[in-house]
């Protein structure tokens, strides 16, 4: 019986190129988890996106920039949490190293460009 619990380091894991920039997915929709956890680096400007039914939780662990979210840019550095529902059109700008908290897991068919 598998014990429920995970340990992934984000080294293990190769990374992919995402709207945000690089991402190093540790958790996935392939693991029996609620929630995807990613570890994102963004250097200059992410892609517009938006996702209709993943709600993504962006913790700022280094750096500094802006997150545009329906348009409207709002200032993030290290230490913010930046929520953002289904539906929200968003992007980071700047220098950033997040992890990005995505309910349920990331499912590449539910990312929209504009």
């Amino acid at each position: 019986m598998t014990p429920g619990w995970i340990i992934r380091n984000r080294d293990a894991v190769e990374t992919t190129q995402c709207p945000c920039g690089e991402a190093a997915r540790v958790l996935t929709r392939d693991d029996p988890v609620p929630a995807g956890v990613h570890f994102v680096r963004i250097d200059g400007d992410a892609k517009v996106h938006y996702h209709l039914r993943t709600s993504e939780t962006y913790i700022v662990l280094s750096g500094s920039g802006e997150m545009e979210l329906d348009g409207e840019r709002h200032p993030v550095r290290e230490g913010d949490v930046v929520f953002i529902p289904p539906g929200t059109r968003h992007a980071a700008h700047g220098q950033l190293e997040i992890i990005n908290v995505v309910c349920p897991p990331f499912d590449p068919d539910d990312e929209h460009l504009d």
